[in-house]
């Protein structure tokens, strides 16, 4: 996570939004999945936190088919 390339608010709102995938996120920001979550839980209240993770969890709209 040493690039600062990206926009710590466009990380979140990227995250947030259910249509779009971890591989989007890290080709525009570079990225992996872990630094996001990482991002997410030092940005969000607890509570928020975990409903994102919750959301998120298993969901195959985030995750890459292979």
């Amino acid at each position: 996570m040493n690039n600062k390339d990206y926009d710590i608010n466009n990380v979140i709102e990227m995250a947030w939004c259910d249509k779009t995938r971890f591989d989007s996120i890290k080709f525009q920001t570079n990225l992996t999945e872990k630094e996001v979550i990482k991002i997410m839980r030092s940005n969000l209240k607890n509570s928020s936190f975990q409903v994102w993770r919750e959301r998120v969890y298993g969901r195959k709209a985030k995750h890459a088919k292979i």
